[in-house]
């Protein structure tokens, strides 16, 4: 995956667009697009102590994740990227999609708080690198302004 190219996309998708709602609904189609072999790419917003289904691509998702619970909200608890090699295989791992195996999740805060994550399922295990979770990490860190709403 060529991740400067991926940047490169995302920031020009976003520059002149000040609406965060329809940037990460095109942030995930661009990254549903690119990456091969996911099954679930979208964000979740971090609101009275959950996280909420926001824009996505995929099949019908989880639309309220509780606190506690899950690789999403371990990831923004933990303020670090998680990769997951086996989601089944995770305490606590809530299963919106039974064809997911492995699960990348980029905790997404603004301020120092929390404002949600960018989530991707994979129908494999072992999908993701740590060149994904860098490359990742460093587009939510260069576009962050674009989707905070």
């Amino acid at each position: 995956m060529d991740y400067k190219l991926l940047i490169e996309q995302a920031q020009s998708l976003c520059e002149s667009e000040p609406d965060a709602i329809a940037n990460m609904a095109n942030l995930s189609a661009l990254l549903n697009e690119m990456m091969a072999d996911l099954n679930w790419v979208g964000f979740y917003i971090y609101k009275e102590n959950a996280l909420v289904l926001g824009p996505f691509q995929g099949k019908v998702a989880c639309t309220r994740l509780p606190h506690g619970k899950g690789v999403c909200m371990a990831a923004l608890e933990s303020n670090q990227t998680l990769k997951v090699d086996d989601v089944h295989a995770f305490p606590g791992h809530i299963a919106c999609d039974s064809a997911s195996k492995s699960e990348l999740v980029v905790p997404i805060y603004n301020d120092g708080e929390p404002f949600g994550v960018l989530d991707i399922d994979a129908p494999i295990e072992n999908r993701f690198s740590q060149d994904d979770v860098d490359g990742l990490t460093l587009l939510i860190e260069t576009i962050k302004s674009s989707i905070v709403l």
